[in-house]
This record gives structure tokens, C-alpha cells and sequence, in this order.
């Protein structure tokens, strides 16, 4: 029995037990009618069936788990297979990527101040205000730095006149001491010149001294001469009259030499104070070079004046120029603490302006995933806040562990020391392309991976 069913089909065995079930028979005994009723099985015969009906649930039950760990036998291994391969296949494309979510959008926050101060007159932005670069943000009132530019300009004005006239005298104390210094030269030359003429007068009248001397030396012993002559009527009286009036007229010879000698005399004393004269006149000259140079230093004193007039000019400018604060970038106003009315000082901040064009990614990594980081390498970076992903690039690898810039550093040289894995910042930056829309805000969680292999 067992061997004739066990290779029937469920559908075989459910018919063949629908047959050997219980028959309905014919009953007579009512007025001819007959009445289908179930034949009652014998009650000797019904266990047997029972039990061969077990045997075969029994033997079906085996079979099909039998079936199934053949299945299962087959389909074990090449499922193994299938996860271990997985598997490698993961390890083998995770071993490329580093990715860590400890990571921040970074940007440039900017504090807005006065460089001048003031009472501000109009604030024309709010917090959270999008501003474009050169967009007037604050204006301070310019009253007292449009006086002070006024004065500025007229200080300038001065000293540019002043400088002009300085630097005009320098080629004329030049030339005009040039010209003293050649003039008093000529001088002194013409003053020796002379001193040389009076000295040769003098030596000619000198001489003509003596000879007059010595003419009337001569005439004056001839009227000695004649004298006794003239009484004895040796010669006669024309004769002796005539050697009187030669010896006056020597003797007056003898006063007008000597008057010219006198005359040449003063004539060398004036010649050589002449030339006294010129040589104090040509050192005088000789003096002019530092006359130039003094006028030099001056005309430089009236060039650094006008510098110095001409930077104040300027900054007076600057500063009325400071009166107009307006945005450096592109960006969103922050913390804005400007109000009209109020008075600033210099380097007052006023608001903050949060550069939205140029933003980074800042991952602080574990120290072990650092092995194969390195520059240039390409990122994709998931920002949870809007559920994209961007693509970039790492820009470089800090310098020493964000503990180490803290204000308080960890000091490891403790007996009680645990090792704890450090964080390294490392700059992502962006592709130029991916932040057109200007959605990434500094201080939105990011989660970057970084293919290192």
C-alpha cells in the first residue's frame, strides 16, 4: 500500500480517498420512497483506513521536507556565495571613501563697522536682508566732515602756493649767487690790478722825488757857489739870479714830488683796501652755495607741507566718504545693531553680512581616516537641512587638531592619561556650479565622504 501511494500526486490521493469513503445506500422501508443514507462502514474495518490515512499525511509530510532541505542543500551555497561576494563588493567600494558626520557648511561672516564717528541719519537694511556689493547700508550725518574737508582744501591750496614759491627761488638764489661769486672774483682781480698800478706810481713818483732832491741839492750848492762869486763880480749878478731861481724852482720840484709821492701812497693804501674789500665781498659770494642749499632745504620744508596738506585733503575725503557704510559682498545682514540717532565710535560694529558666495565645508575626520586623505581629492557632500548632495573637493588638511586651538589645550602629561582618537579639520570646497541657488548656509550639518583611493 505505502509503495502504491508514494508516488500519487495530492490530487491522486484526495480522489482515491474521496472513493474509499463512506456510501449512501437506498432505504425501502418508507412508503416506496427510497432515501439516500450513508452506508455505515463496518466498525472493524474504518481503523486500519485511519491509520494507513496517517501513514500517508506521515509520509507526504516527510517527503516534503525532505524536498526541502534538498532544496535547501542546493540553495545554501550559492547563497553564501552570493552574500560573501556582497560583501567584498561592499568592503571593496566603502575601503574608497572616508566619511565622517561631524562636518558644518563654513562661510565668511563679516562685521560691519564705522571707521569715522557720528550720529547715524539712516540705516536702509534689516536682519536677514539679501544686499548686493557697494549697496548702502548705513549713512552717518557729513555735516562736520564736509567743514572739515573745506578747510582741508584751502590748508592744501596754502601750501601749494608756498611750495611754489620755494621751489621758484631756488634756480634765482642759484644763478644770483653764481653771479656774486663771479662778480666778487672780478673784483678782487681788478683790485690787485690796481693795488699793482698804485705801486708802480708810487715807485715812479718816489723816484722823481729823489731826482728832484738832487736837482735842488744841486741848485742850492750852485747859489752857495755863486754867492761869493757874485760879490767878488766874478760872474756877474744875471748869472747868480739865475742860479737862485733854479734853485727855487727845484725846491718846489722837490714839494710837488713829494706831494706825488704822497698822493701814489694813498693811492696803494686805497688800492689795497680795495682789495680788502673785494676778497670779504668775494667770501660773502663764496657763502651762496649754502644760501642754495638753505633755500633748498626750504623749498623741501614748503614740498613736505604741501604732503602733508595734500594727506589731510585726502583723508578729510575718506572720511566724508565714511559717512556712506556700504556692503563689501554679496551676502544676508545679521545681528544688525544700527539704529538712527545713534552715536558710533570708530570700529563700532553695526551688523554682520554673511558672505553666501563663497561657503566650504569644514569635516573634522578621525586622525586614522587621514592615511590616504589628501589634496584635490573629489567629495560629495550630503546637507541634511536639503536633502542634496554636492560635489567638491578637498582644499587642505588643518594644521593641528581642533583640541590644540582650543582655549583651554589638553595637557596629556598626567599620570591618569586615556588615549582618545583626534579630529582633524579638513576644508571642502565646493564645485563652483553647485551653490548657484545660494541655499547653503553657514553652520548646516553636512556629511561628506571623500573617495581616497
Amino acid at each position: 500500500m505505502q509503495d502504491r501511494t508514494a508516488g500519487e500526486t495530492p490530487e491522486q490521493q484526495a480522489q482515491r480517498l474521496q472513493e474509499s469513503g463512506p456510501r449512501i445506500v437506498s432505504d425501502g422501508s418508507r412508503s416506496g420512497e427510497g432515501r439516500a443514507r450513508p452506508q455505515e462502514p463496518q466498525a472493524e474495518p474504518r481503523e486500519p483506513q485511519i491509520d494507513q490515512e496517517k501513514s500517508r499525511e506521515e509520509e507526504e509530510a516527510a517527503a516534503r521536507t525532505a524536498q526541502r532541505k534538498t532544496r535547501i542543500k542546493k540553495i545554501a551555497p550559492l547563497i553564501l556565495l552570493l552574500a560573501v561576494v556582497g560583501a567584498l563588493l561592499w568592503w571593496l567600494h566603502a575601503r574608497q571613501y572616508e566619511d565622517t558626520d561631524d562636518a558644518q557648511v563654513d562661510g565668511h561672516i563679516g562685521q560691519i563697522g564705522s571707521r569715522i564717528s557720528g550720529y547715524i541719519t539712516g540705516v536702509q537694511v534689516e536682519d536677514n536682508q539679501e544686499v548686493q556689493p557697494g549697496q548702502l547700508l548705513v549713512e552717518i550725518d557729513p555735516k562736520d566732515y564736509e567743514v572739515a574737508l573745506a578747510k582741508a582744501r584751502a590748508d592744501f591750496a596754502d601750501s601749494q602756493a608756498q611750495a611754489s614759491a620755494a621751489s621758484f627761488n631756488v634756480p634765482i638764489t642759484s644763478i644770483a649767487t653764481a653771479s656774486q661769486i663771479e662778480s666778487a672774483g672780478a673784483d678782487v682781480s681788478n683790485a690787485r690790478a690796481a693795488l699793482s698800478a698804485s705801486q708802480k706810481n708810487l715807485d715812479a713818483a718816489k723816484a722823481k722825488e729823489v731826482a728832484a732832491i738832487a736837482n735842488n741839492t744841486k741848485a742850492q750848492n750852485d747859489v752857495q757857489r755863486y754867492k761869493p762869486l757874485v760879490e767878488r763880480d766874478v760872474i756877474s749878478k744875471q748869472q747868480y739870479d739865475a742860479a737862485v731861481a733854479a734853485a727855487q724852482s727845484t725846491a718846489a720840484d722837490v714839494e710837488s714830488a713829494h706831494d706825488n709821492v704822497i698822493a701814489a701812497q694813498e693811492g696803494v693804501t686805497q688800492a689795497q683796501a680795495r682789495i680788502v674789500q673785494a676778497q670779504a665781498n668775494l667770501r660773502n659770494a663764496q657763502t651762496g652755495p649754502r644760501q642754495v642749499r638753505v633755500t633748498e632745504a626750504r623749498a623741501n620744508s614748503a614740498q613736505s607741507s604741501q604732503q602733508k596738506s595734500l594727506a589731510e585733503l585726502q583723508q578729510a575725503e575718506l572720511n566724508l566718504q565714511y559717512t556712506k557704510i556700504n556692503a563689501p559682498v554679496h551676502g544676508v545682514v545679521g545681528h544688525r545693531t544700527a539704529e538712527v540717532g545713534q552715536y558710533v565710535q570708530p570700529g563700532q560694529a553695526l551688523m554682520s553680512i554673511v558672505d553666501i558666495d563663497n561657503v566650504w565645508v569644514t569635516a573634522n575626520f578621525k586622525e586614522t581616516q587621514l592615511r590616504y586623505m589628501k589634496k584635490d581629492q573629489p567629495v560629495e557632500v550630503h546637507v541634511d537641512a536639503l536633502g542634496r548632495d554636492y560635489r567638491g573637493k578637498v582644499l587642505d588638511i588643518g594644521g593641528a587638531s581642533g583640541a590644540r586651538f582650543s582655549l583651554f589645550p589638553p595637557e596629556n602629561a598626567t599620570g591618569n592619561y586615556v588615549k582618545v582618537v583626534q579630529r582633524i579639520p579638513v576644508r571642502i570646497l565646493l564645485d563652483a556650479d553647485q551653490n548657484k541657488d545660494h541655499l547653503l548656509r553657514p553652520g548646516m550639518s553636512a556629511e561628506p565622504k571623500v573617495k581616497v583611493r
